[in-house]
């Protein structure tokens, strides 16, 4: 199947008005370039890969209604810039640490006129604009569930949501996940399971509503939560 007709496919699934489906096209052809941080180039295998996998976010009701969202490691900018594209009332900050990929996003934001998107080139831990600012935390890709945990968490306001999209994660990282929510006053997962289809065979979204306060000392300084991070076994 064609690119231009899976988005098609996808734009009615999801009510992605014509500004939306056209801001989608401009971000496959970007993700073709040779400088693209992604190794899924190709316009029909990225439209699954990324624009169908970014899109399945809106099931979650929390995300599908955020205002202002952040995007956690974004590289390529999926999901954060599949979601802005998809709903013009989101407020997207993409943050991200590389400088090569800031630029990237920052150039393909404007290949796709996003006027609700944008790039704060930071490492979360010190991103402190946006510490209890963000209605929703996407996170795709990047790391074990406590350390994903231990990113959004800062970020998020009361009656915030954290959506981490991962594979098959084992039960003690999961674990791991629920008992760093628990410490950072988030609830233990909820579990959606997606629909597999082609470039997510594998695909559950796992969600974190904020309920309590942050506790003192959080956030760590940078690269704690990688270093050492929140266990359930210690």
């Amino acid at each position: 199947m064609s690119a231009s007709i899976r988005l098609a496919e996808l734009a009615a699934q999801w009510t992605i008005p014509a500004a939306g489906v056209a801001a989608l096209e401009s971000l496959l052809i970007a993700l073709a370039r040779d400088d693209a941080p992604t190794t899924v180039r190709e316009p029909h295998r990225a439209v699954n890969a990324h624009v169908a996998d970014a899109l399945t976010g809106l099931g979650v009701e929390e995300l599908a209604t955020a205002r202002r969202v952040a995007d956690i490691g974004a590289g390529a900018g999926v999901p954060g810039l599949v979601l802005a594209a998809a709903r013009a009332q989101m407020e997207v900050t993409e943050v991200e640490i590389a400088g090569r990929k800031c630029a990237f996003m920052a150039e393909l934001i404007a290949q796709m006129g996003l006027a609700n998107a944008r790039v704060a080139c930071s490492r979360v831990e010190a991103w402190a604009q946006g510490h209890g600012a963000c209605d929703a935390v996407t996170v795709r890709a990047v790391a074990p569930l406590p350390v994903i945990v231990e990113y959004g968490a800062p970020l998020l306001a009361a009656g915030g949501v954290l959506v981490a999209w991962k594979g098959a994660p084992d039960a003690a990282e999961v674990a791991d996940g629920d008992h760093a929510a628990q410490i950072l006053g988030l609830t233990a997962a909820r579990r959606v399971p997606v629909p597999p289809f082609p470039g997510a065979d594998q695909r559950t979204l796992y969600v974190y509503l904020k309920v309590g306060s942050l506790p003192n000392g959080y956030p760590r300084r940078p690269g704690m939560a990688r270093k050492r991070p929140l266990q359930a076994s210690t």
